[in-house]
């Protein structure tokens, strides 16, 4: 018996990928098999990044350009003092541009802009809240994020796609057997969704790479969850609370097309 030329999914597909993933690979003309393995894992994270914005307005750019400075050396300080992670901490160069806003409908000059981001990790939650507590946000030096991360992320994705290949073998396999079919070859594995075919849209692969990372919700501190009530966006955490952190999940996915033909 001849087989059709269908296509048969991995039990393993799920819905939802975001729109912006690139669907880079064909569909063979020939009978095949298209599956997905993914992999996933929970961590906790061993790093606290914080990323601090400076920026200081003044008609005289000297001015602003030593506000900046001024803070910028602050937040150095208070890095090393609260036990940044040397090799994390780091200073984006000095932006300088003109200042403007509305008045009347009518764009007015204000300034000259000096602006400089700094970023640093701590290795403990306890850390960076004592940070935040002693770095006294305002106009001039905001909390933009805080993120937990993992320092070995790369090696675990590395893992994770071994994983999610092995599995995309083991599932061809299964749906060879299961139809009477033989595996002739592989066509092409990618970690890129393969553009689809027979009436299915594509782009309905699903991809949660990073989440239930954290649980607190629009604000500087959205990744970290904070025990006691809420602060305000840029505050540090008040007496008593306390950022608490979960655990981050890293999911790999791989698809996989292999060529079949009837196994009689």
């Amino acid at each position: 018996m001849k087989l059709p030329r269908m296509l048969l999914w991995s039990s393993l597909l799920v819905a939802a990928v975001p729109q912006a993933w690139a669907q880079a690979n064909s569909i063979p003309s020939q009978p095949h098999l298209l599956v997905k393995g993914d992999a996933s894992r929970k961590v906790m994270p061993d790093r606290f990044v914080v990323k601090i914005a400076l920026e200081s307005v003044d008609m005289q750019t000297d001015i602003a350009r030593r506000k900046v400075q001024a803070n910028a050396e602050r937040v150095l300080n208070l890095f090393s003092k609260h036990g940044a992670i040397a090799e994390t901490v780091r200073l984006d160069n000095l932006s300088i541009a003109p200042s403007t806003r509305y008045k009347d409908d009518e764009e007015v000059f204000v300034g000259t802009a000096v602006s400089r981001d700094m970023e640093g990790a701590f290795e403990k939650p306890e850390q960076l809240q004592a940070f935040l507590g002693d770095l006294n946000a305002s106009s001039e030096v905001q909390v933009r994020t805080t993120r937990p991360v993992y320092s070995g992320e790369a090696r675990l994705r590395g893992q994770l796609k071994a994983e999610a290949a092995a599995q995309t073998r083991a599932s061809a396999k299964g749906l060879a057997d299961a139809y009477g079919a033989k595996i002739t070859g592989l066509y092409t594995i990618s970690d890129v969704a393969p553009s689809f075919a027979y009436g299915v849209q594509a782009g309905s692969w699903s991809n949660a790479n990073m989440a239930d990372v954290f649980h607190r919700e629009n604000d500087s501190l959205d990744r970290v969850q904070v025990t006691g009530s809420r602060n305000d966006v840029h505050a540090a955490p008040a007496p008593g609370e306390q950022l608490v952190a979960g655990p981050i999940t890293y999911t790999e996915n791989v698809y996989a097309i292999f060529l079949i033909s009837d196994g009689n």
